[in-house]
């Protein structure tokens, strides 16, 4: 008597959200499948699947595989970087790091393609996501504003204040600015963030 054998079910290849050179893929072979658009360009030598929503976790994802290891807990991803990871600005050319003043930065000079900045931080103005540390909405949206020129923070603002599920209102972020302890650039900042107040008599 013959016993039928079940066949094994069929699996599905797997569809990985993020790709990078490695393992699967060499370099060479993922440029190849985004020329023929089968894997869309996300930063770096990060690439998404088509049909992946590109989520601030994969953002941050994609960033973190930019950054050494042995740095990768004593660098927050800050500025107009955080502000691209939460979908509120164009993937930066030259990621924005923040340092803990804590940490020596000096021993972190040698990064490549990043730009280093020593500040203090609190607890509650970093978060994590997909593996990198990320300055919080409203720290971000701060440092947007002490930090950068004001033609290039203005859009990023207004994404960030537009974006209700960030959880950051003008009132709270001017308030986050004055509150900054002897920054340069305070005025400057505080005449940005004015320009986003909507007209006198508007809701």
């Amino acid at each position: 008597m013959v016993h039928a054998v079940a066949a094994p079910p069929l699996v599905e290849p797997a569809i990985h959200e993020l790709y990078s050179p490695g393992r699967i893929f060499t370099w060479p072979e993922l440029q190849s499948m985004a020329y023929d658009g089968i894997l869309l360009p996300l930063y770096g030598k990060s690439y998404a699947a088509p049909g992946i929503a590109v989520t601030a976790r994969l953002r941050a994802r994609a960033a973190a595989l930019t950054v050494p290891d042995k740095i990768r807990t004593k660098v927050v991803a800050g500025r107009l970087t955080a502000a691209w990871i939460y979908g509120c600005a164009q993937p930066p050319e030259q990621m924005s790091l923040l340092v803990d003043a804590k940490h020596r930065i000096s021993s972190l000079r040698s990064t490549k393609g990043c730009s280093l900045h020593e500040v203090r931080l609190g607890q509650l103005d970093v978060v994590s996501l997909g593996g990198m540390l990320v300055s919080s909405p409203l720290r971000t949206a701060a440092d947007i504003a002490l930090h950068v020129e004001s033609d290039r923070a203005l859009p990023a603002l207004k994404h960030l204040l537009d974006r209700k599920d960030l959880g950051i209102r003008l009132r709270l972020l001017t308030l986050a600015v004055e509150a900054a302890p002897r920054v340069p650039h305070k005025k400057r900042a505080l005449a940005t963030l004015a320009q986003l107040a909507p007209p006198a008599g508007t809701s």
